[in-house]
């Protein structure tokens, strides 16, 4: 939400205690204090920072108890998702090889490069159109980039960091 009170849907990459990058369709000026709200994590006080591909930086004004409570919630996230190393922003997964099912039903093997709370970067022998409907595992998403040996989905809901008890599925 900008000072004016507009609201504009984004997309998240990159996200951390510190910031994020919002991809979205308009570039509001640097140091544009602005008001976030991220499924998941909930309402953060931000500022605009320097335009980035499809979108903008913005760095979060949160600290002291907060700051931890969003870092752990972040972390949350992550080791639900079941990544390793785990990092703000983007995380190794702890078992990389996976498969994605495009919309007919065919399934392919592929390697999960790295996830994130909004989607992941898989390394696949078959690249689905842009917007592409996809399973990666049981993960719903959608194809919104090409890399250099795969595809970058992103997912349509946020990752659930309510953990699994052993031998239950979700």
């Amino acid at each position: 939400m900008l000072p004016d009170s507009t609201e504009h849907p984004c997309r998240i990459s990159d996200l951390s205690p510190d910031g994020a990058v919002f991809l979205t369709g308009i570039e509001p000026p640097v140091g544009l204090s602005i008001v976030a709200y991220i499924d998941e994590i909930g309402r953060l006080e931000a500022v605009t920072g320097s335009p980035a591909d499809g979108g903008f930086a913005v760095s979060f004004r949160i600290s002291g108890p907060r700051r931890e409570r969003i870092e752990s919630r972040i972390r949350s996230l992550l080791e639900a998702a079941g990544a390793e190393d785990v990092q703000p922003g983007l995380a190794k997964p702890a078992n990389s090889a996976s498969h994605i099912t495009l919309p007919d039903g065919r399934t392919y093997p592929c390697e999960v490069i790295d996830v994130s709370l909004s989607g992941a970067a898989l390394k696949a022998g078959v690249i689905p159109a842009l917007g592409t409907h996809v399973l990666l595992g049981r993960m719903r998403g959608r194809v919104v980039r090409y890399l250099e040996s795969g595809v970058a989905i992103e997912f349509t809901r946020q990752l659930d960091a309510t953990p699994t008890p052993p031998n239950q599925a979700r």
